[in-house]
């Protein structure tokens, strides 16, 4: 499938050109930096690494990447400057770049509210000593809240992107299935090393995340760690798979329990009470519903049996394994399912004896109700 990719960057930067005029900004900047990763500038150009991007009210932008060869290649943006032309300093680079951009003087300039305090005075002392003296522009609800939201409505590039992620995974999944079954795969090393060889092969940048493999012996655990060890997995009693890959920057997230007899009526109780939530709380992953309320439904639902599940219910995907909205009872009331939304739906439960369940899939929500994009599932055996 082809995408103007140009028209589709150029598409969302523009929003932000009108967010900077609606808000009286002159300009923003986003970083990423060894300092505080922002996946937004891969967001807004494609770009996968360090840079600085400055986006003005006038329409001006410019990329700054610490590697121009790597830029060339992947950015999608109006001008390009490398950090080379700044002696790798992004204190010299900014005040250039926002007088390159012909940024007003003492102007507002948004910054991210999540920026260390040290980055602050070093930024703001640059600005102040620069001719312009901008002012730096750090509020909480501004620009870069703006673009958390943004991100949490997929495009049609987004989309496709996560489905291939999903369908690498989902292959991958039945692999995996079938070479417990035959007996290839018999602990935890097994299926996390053959994630990171295959999902190269199949043309994806890397996992999601650091795999999780835990089997009987340690799938109580919500997150094991290690995350994997040379310990059996997909033996009697219940081991977790939780995995991803990430095609084009976008991220699958999905968890896989194999449970293998002779069980315990309490173990097939977890597996039953996990089936049954993620059927009925699927319902509720609808656009205009409340987050909150599909939440609230999973903890319904164990509470009834004496059980509670000690994580949310889901979190959105894309560039970050963990983006907005993310599915929870803390979330407030005006937190609503909206079309373009990718989410997880992993309900699980877990206890130090029984072991752990968990059974997590991706979930679009459209503009009628949603599609469930991976196909994880309860293996028994």
């Amino acid at each position: 499938m082809e995408f103007d990719l140009d028209r589709i960057f150029k598409t969302r930067r523009e929003k932000v050109v009108s967010y900077l005029k609606e808000h009286a900004l002159a300009a923003a900047v986003f970083e990423d930096s060894e300092d505080r990763r922002d996946v937004s500038i891969r967001y807004f150009t494609g770009h996968p690494s360090d840079a600085l991007l400055v986006l003005t009210a006038d329409g001006a932008e410019c990329l700054c990447p610490w590697d121009e060869n790597l830029a060339a290649q992947k950015a999608h943006v109006g001008e390009l400057v490398p950090y080379t032309a700044y002696d790798r300093s992004a204190e010299k680079a900014l005040p250039a770049l926002l007088e390159k951009c012909g940024c007003p003087a003492g102007a507002r300039v948004a910054f991210s509210p999540d920026i260390s305090y040290r980055n602050f005075c070093r930024y703001e002392k640059a600005l102040g000593a620069a001719a312009a003296s901008w002012k730096l522009d750090c509020s909480e609800d501004s620009v870069h809240r703006y673009v958390v939201s943004l991100r949490s409505r997929k495009d049609e590039y987004e989309i496709y992107c996560t489905k291939q992620a999903a369908r690498i995974t989902d292959a991958m999944t039945e692999v995996i299935w079938s070479k417990v079954r035959s007996g290839e795969f018999a602990n935890e090393s097994d299926v996390a090393l053959y994630i990171e060889k295959q999902l190269r092969a199949d043309g994806c940048e890397r996992t999601s995340f650091d795999t999780l493999a835990a089997g009987p012996a340690r799938s109580f655990a919500i997150h094991a760690f290690p995350g994997y060890t040379g310990g059996s997995w997909g033996t009697a009693g219940l081991s977790i798979l939780d995995f991803g890959v990430c095609y084009e920057g976008y991220a699958s997230d999905c968890t896989i329990t194999v449970a293998r007899g002779p069980l315990s009526k309490a173990q097939e109780q977890l597996l039953d009470l996990v089936e049954a939530a993620a059927a009925e709380c699927r319902r509720l992953y609808v656009p205009g519903g409340k987050v909150r309320d599909a939440a609230r439904k999973a903890d319904e639902i164990f509470a009834a049996a004496g059980l509670a599940m000690p994580h949310g219910l889901g979190h959105g995907t894309g560039l970050e394994i963990h983006e907005a909205p993310f599915v929870s009872k803390r979330s407030g009331e005006d937190v609503l399912f909206e079309a373009g939304n990718i989410v997880t739906l992993e309900p699980g439960l877990y206890d130090p004896k029984l072991g752990g369940v968990r059974l997590e899939n991706d979930v679009l929500i459209t503009a009628t109700g949603n599609e469930v994009l991976t196909g994880s599932r309860i293996f028994r055996l």
